[in-house]
C-alpha cells in the first residue's frame, strides 16, 4: 500500500488534476474516490474500503487498476521528450536530402548531444554513420567513423550483457529446482564472470546497472561467503548507486521500470541480514507489483523468489492466513507462463500453501494438481518430490485414503531411487503422513512431534516449500487426529 500512496501523494497538482478527471470521465468512480482518499485524507484501508463498499479482494483490485493508471499516464508523460528525439533520427535522411551541408551537420551535432543525454546508443549510430559521410571530404570523416564504430560495439556489448542478464536467470530458476549441484555452481558463475568482463570494457552506467542485477541476486543466493563479501564493494553502496543512476536518468523508461527488480533486491538484501525493520520499508512496494513482476521481469531477475521471501515474513510474523485473502486482488489479471517451469511452479506452490493455511485443503489440491497436469517435473526430480508430498498432505488432511496411499507408495519409491541421504527432509515429511494415516492411534501425536522437531532443524535452501509448513502443534494435532 505504501507505493501507491507515496506515488499519489508525490505528484504535482497538474498531474493528480489530469488523473482525477480522467477517471470520472471514464466512469471509474471508485477509482477516483480511491486516488482522492489517499491524496487529500489519511484514512486507514478498512475505513476506505467501508466506504466504497468493498471487500479486501475488491479493495486490491481497484488499488491494482488504480496504479496501473498512473504508472501508465506518468509513463506516456515522461516517454514524449524522447519520441520527439526518435522521430528527428526516423527523418534523418530528409535532413540529408533536402537541408544545406552546413544546416545539415549542425542540426545532426544538435541530435547527437540529445542522444548522448538519453544515452542512446544505437541511435548514435545512424547519427555518427551520417555525420561520416557529410564530412567525406574532411579530416572530420575519420572522428566520426571512429565514434560510429565505438557505439557499434558499445550496443553489441549491452545487447550481450542483456542476454547473459536473461540466461542468468533462467540457469538460477534450474538451479533452484534442481538442488545446488557442483554444475550448477559452475555454470552460474561463469555467466556472472563473463558478465563482468563485458562491463569492464566501457565506462557505461547502462552496463553497471545490468551487471548489479546479477551481482547483487548472485552474493545473496548463491555464493553468500564472508570473507568474500569483505573483499567486495557493500551491496548497500551498490544499491545507493543504482538509485543515483535512476534519479540522473529519471526519463529513462527501462531505468523507471528496474526500480522495480532494485526495489525488490533491497527487500532481499536485508532479509538476507535480517534487518527486518528496514526489509518493511519495501515490503508493500513489491508485494503491490508481485504480478507484474513475476510476468515481465524474469529476463532481469528470479522474480518467484519474493513468494518464498514473503511466506517466509509470514510465518516470521506468524500471519500466514492473511496470504489467502489478498491473492484474489494482488493476481486478479495474472497469466502464467507455463514454459518459464522454476517460476510457476514455486506460484502453483505459494498458491497451493495459502490455501492450506486457511484449510482449504481441496482448493490447495487444486492448484498442485494443475500444476502437475500442465508442466513435466521429470527434469527437476528434487522439486518433483516436494510437489508431490505438498499433494500427499492435502490428500492426508482430506482423509483420501485411496488417492493418498497411491501417491505415498510413489514418493517412497522415489526417495529410494535419489537416496535417503540426499533428502532427508523429504523421507521424515513422508514419516509423518504415513504415520498419520497409519491404523495404530497409540502414540501418534509423540512419533510425529519428534519428527517435527526434526523438520524444524533443516535449513531451508532454494526450493523447499514442505518446509514453508510450519512443523508447530496445530499441524501436529491436525495430522495426529487422524
Amino acid at each position: 500500500m505504501a507505493k501507491l500512496k507515496n506515488i499519489i501523494k508525490q505528484l504535482s497538482v497538474e498531474d493528480y488534476q489530469s488523473i482525477y478527471e480522467s477517471l470520472n470521465e471514464s466512469n471509474a468512480e471508485k477509482s477516483a474516490y480511491l486516488l482522492k482518499s489517499m491524496r487529500e485524507k489519511h484514512q486507514s484501508d478498512a475505513k476506505i474500503m467501508e466506504e466504497l463498499e468493498v471487500n479486501t479482494n475488491a479493495y486490491y483490485t481497484l488499488r491494482s487498476r488504480l496504479n496501473q493508471r498512473i504508472e501508465e499516464y506518468l509513463l506516456q508523460q515522461m516517454d514524449n521528450p524522447r519520441a520527439d528525439i526518435l522521430k528527428k533520427v526516423a527523418n534523418i535522411n530528409e535532413i540529408l536530402f533536402t537541408k544545406k551541408k552546413a544546416i545539415a551537420i549542425a542540426t545532426l551535432k544538435k541530435l547527437e548531444k540529445e542522444l548522448l543525454d538519453y544515452d542512446l546508443s544505437n541511435e548514435l549510430t545512424i547519427v555518427y554513420k551520417s555525420l561520416k559521410k557529410l564530412n567525406i571530404n574532411s579530416s572530420d570523416s575519420f572522428t566520426y567513423s571512429q565514434l560510429y564504430n565505438k557505439h557499434v560495439a558499445y550496443t553489441l556489448a549491452v545487447d550481450k550483457a542483456e542476454d547473459l542478464l536473461a540466461e542468468y536467470f533462467k540457469k538460477y530458476g534450474v538451479y533452484a529446482m534442481m538442488g545446488r549441484n557442483e554444475r550448477s555452481d559452475l555454470e552460474l558463475n561463469l555467466l556472472r564472470t563473463e558478465t563482468n568482463n563485458v562491463t569492464k570494457l566501457y565506462e557505461s552506467h547502462r552496463l553497471f546497472v545490468y551487471q548489479s542485477c546479477l551481482n547483487i541476486f548472485h552474493r545473496l543466493f548463491v555464493e553468500s561467503d564472508e570473507e568474500l563479501e569483505m573483499e567486495l564493494e557493500p551491496i548497500e553502496d551498490i544499491l545507493n548507486e543504482i538509485q543515483k543512476i535512476f534519479q540522473f536518468y529519471e526519463l529513462d523508461s527501462n531505468y523507471y521500470h528496474l526500480q522495480n527488480v532494485f526495489e525488490f533486491l533491497k527487500l532481499e538484501y536485508y532479509n538476507h541480514y535480517k534487518v527486518y525493520r528496514k526489509a518493511e520499508e519495501f515490503y508493500d512496494s513489491v508485494n503491490e507489483s508481485v504480478a507484474t513482476l513475476i510476468t515481465n521481469y524474469s529476463l532481469y531477475t528470479f522474480p518467484g523468489q519474493f513468494l518464498v521471501s514473503k511466506i517466509k515474513r509470514h510465518m516470521r510474523m506468524k500471519t500466514l492466513d492473511r496470504i489467502y485473502e489478498e491473492n484474489d486482488g494482488l493476481f486478479h489479471d495474472y497469466e502464467s507462463d507455463v514454459n518459464d517451469i522454476p517460476n510457476y511452479l514455486i506460484y502453483c506452490c505459494y498458491r497451493c500453501l495459502a490455501c492450506y493455511y486457511v484449510k482449504k485443503y481441496d482448493e490447495a489440491a487444486k492448484w498442485i494438481n494443475q500444476l502437475l497436469n500442465t508442466v513435466s517435473l521429470k527434469r527437476f526430480p528434487y522439486a518433483h518430490l516436494e510437489v508431490k508430498l505438498l499433494l500427499a498432505l492435502q490428500y492426508c488432511l482430506l482423509d483420501d485414503y485411496d488417492l493418498f496411499h497411491q501417491l505415498i507408495n510413489s514418493i517412497q519409491r522415489q526417495i529410494r531411487l535419489l537416496g535417503k541421504e540426499k533428502c532427508e527432509h523429504l523421507l521424515d515429511f513422508s514419516k509423518i503422513l504415513k504415520i498419520s494415516q497409519s491404523d495404530a492411534k497409540k502414540n501418534k501425536h509423540d512419533k510425529i512431534s519428534v519428527l517435527a522437531e526434526k523438520l524444524r532443524s533443516y535449513e531451508f535452501l532454494s526450493f523447499m516449500p514442505t518446509l514453508l509448513v510450519p512443523a508447530d502443534e496445530d499441524f501436529i494435532a491436525s495430522l495426529a487426529s487422524n
